[in-house]
C-alpha cells in the first residue's frame, strides 16, 4: 500500500511538470516520438498536430546521466534528447553573453562561453536537476556531468554572471553568488573588462531586441 501511494505521489508530481505544445510524429520504422522543438525533416513521415502531452520529467533525475546534449546554442542554452524527447533547455541561474547576429557582433566572451560547453557537454550524457518551464518553452535545469555542476562552473570560469531576474524556485542562488565571486575576484573572463567594455547581457538584450 506505502509503494502504490508513493508512485501516486510521484506520477502526479511528475504531471504538474507537463510540458507545451508538444509535437510528435511517427518514423519510417513506426515508432511514435514526441518534442517540444520543431519537427524532424520531411524526409520522416510527421503527423502535422501539436497535443498537450503530460510528460514524465522528473524534478530530479537519477545519476547515470540520462540525457544525450545533441547541440550547445550558446552558454547557456542547449538542446538534449532522453525518454524520446527531445527539448531545449536553459541552463538556469545564470546569464551569459549574448552571440551576435549578422548585422551586429556579439558581446565579449560569449564565443568562449559556448565552447566552454561544448567542450564539457556536447555529445555528452548528463543528469537535470529541472525547476519548471521557463520562456519559450525550454526546461530550466541544472546540468550535471559527473557530479560537477556546469552551471556554477562557467560561472567560475568567468564566462557568465548570475542571472539578473527572479530565482528560480527552491534554486541555492548563494552558490551561485560564491562561484561568481571566484571568478570575479580573480578578475577572469566577463570581469577582466573594464566598465566601458562589460554590460550585463540582461542591458544588452535590451538593447539589441531580436
Amino acid at each position: 500500500m506505502y509503494r502504490r501511494f508513493s508512485l501516486i505521489l510521484v506520477i502526479l508530481f511528475f504531471c504538474s511538470h507537463a510540458f507545451a505544445d508538444i509535437y510528435y510524429w511517427i518514423d519510417k520504422d513506426g515508432v511514435k516520438h514526441f518534442s517540444n522543438v520543431s519537427t524532424p525533416e520531411s524526409n520522416i513521415k510527421v503527423i502535422k498536430e501539436k497535443e498537450q502531452l503530460t510528460s514524465f520529467f522528473p524534478k530530479e533525475i537519477n545519476e547515470t546521466g540520462n540525457f544525450e546534449v545533441l547541440k550547445v546554442y550558446d552558454g547557456d542554452s542547449i538542446k538534449v534528447k532522453g525518454y524520446n524527447l527531445i527539448f531545449m533547455v536553459r541552463l538556469v541561474g545564470i546569464d551569459t553573453p549574448e552571440t551576435g547576429k549578422s548585422s551586429y557582433s556579439g558581446q565579449p566572451f560569449s564565443s568562449e562561453a559556448k565552447e566552454f560547453l561544448e567542450k564539457n557537454i556536447a555529445g555528452q550524457k548528463v543528469v537535470l536537476k529541472s525547476y519548471g518551464m521557463g520562456r519559450y518553452n525550454r526546461q530550466l535545469a541544472e546540468v550535471f556531468i559527473n557530479n560537477i555542476n556546469i552551471n556554477l562552473e562557467i560561472l567560475k570560469a568567468g564566462l557568465a554572471e548570475v542571472y539578473k531576474g527572479k530565482p528560480a524556485k527552491d534554486i541555492n542562488i548563494n552558490h551561485y553568488y560564491d562561484a561568481q565571486s571566484y571568478a570575479k575576484k580573480r578578475q577572469i573572463g566577463i570581469w577582466s573588462l573594464n566598465s566601458k567594455e562589460y554590460k550585463s547581457p540582461k542591458q544588452w538584450r535590451k538593447e539589441h531586441p531580436r
